[in-house]
């Protein structure tokens, strides 16, 4: 099977605060804008930013691997070595992680490097990799 590029979208309060967050410390291409919504290259899949009034959603959590995790959260899961150089470039960034990047699982099926935060509109961000994408879906 060909992995095809998703699509979300997401509301976000400010959109020059977005674009600058998502094109200078992700490294997200700009594709099309308007001054409602931009559309962003994020590894390959399309992402669109939303012009709202107020992001309204209350950060749910839940438990996982003694995280409180982001219940409501989208990202991408990159090859070891590029998840390695963003989590390096956030650090640099001096980004506020919700969950500082680490080892998830260790030992276990579906161990994997994670790491959460937020862009300027509050919307909950996790980028993981896996050593082998065969454990992706691994339960054994």
């Amino acid at each position: 099977m060909t992995i095809r590029p998703f699509h979300v979208a997401f509301p976000v309060i400010n959109l020059e605060e977005t674009r600058y967050f998502y094109e200078t410390i992700l490294g997200c291409t700009v594709g099309r804008t308007s001054e409602n919504w931009i559309d962003f290259n994020l590894f390959g899949h399309q992402i669109t930013a939303h012009l709202c009034s107020e992001n309204s959603k209350k950060v749910s959590t839940n438990l996982v691997d003694r995280k409180q995790v982001p219940v409501q959260h989208w990202g991408v899961i990159l090859e070891m070595k590029d998840w390695q150089v963003l989590s390096k470039k956030l650090k640099e960034s001096q980004i506020n992680f919700v969950i500082e990047p680490y080892i998830r699982f260790k030992g276990e099926v579906g161990e994997q490097a994670t790491m959460f935060f937020l862009d300027p509109s509050g919307n909950a961000l996790e980028f993981k990799a896996f050593r082998n994408d065969q454990s992706i879906f691994s339960t054994s």
